[in-house]
């Protein structure tokens, strides 16, 4: 099964971008499907993106649509996140994910679906 270490957060201003990085191990993340998700204080985690495929179509949270953005490197075993033009609003535990790809046939922003979760990582967007 595959195990999920996230990294990159951190204290950003308003208007900053930060690159989130997920490093899979114990599994190629060719076979799976991969997701971001948030929750921030009070609030329920909330799905941002998903990526079924490598080079597949994404699916994007209408709040993060042009702002963050989900990519793969099947290669090096990675998942990113870069987000721009950060709000507040957006801060929050950000969390990889996944699902073995012969569980569904496309991706969903649904934390149910996803067997696997790292620990999280913290970005905290503030003046």
């Amino acid at each position: 099964q595959v195990q999920l270490v996230e990294s990159g957060g951190g204290l950003v201003q308003p208007g900053g971008s930060l690159t989130l990085s997920c490093a899979a191990s114990g599994a190629s993340l060719s076979n799976y499907f991969t997701a971001w998700f948030r929750q921030a204080p009070g609030k329920d985690r909330e799905g941002i993106s998903c990526l079924s495929r490598s080079h597949g179509e994404t699916v994007s949270a209408d709040s993060v649509k042009g702002r963050l953005t989900i990519s793969r490197d099947d290669g090096s075993n990675m998942l990113y996140l870069q987000t721009n033009n950060l709000k507040p609003e957006d801060t929050a535990v950000y969390y990889c994910a996944a699902v073995k790809a012969s569980s569904f046939t496309e991706c969903r922003l649904v934390d149910r679906d996803y067997a696997y979760w790292g620990q999280g990582t913290q970005v905290t967007v503030s003046s």
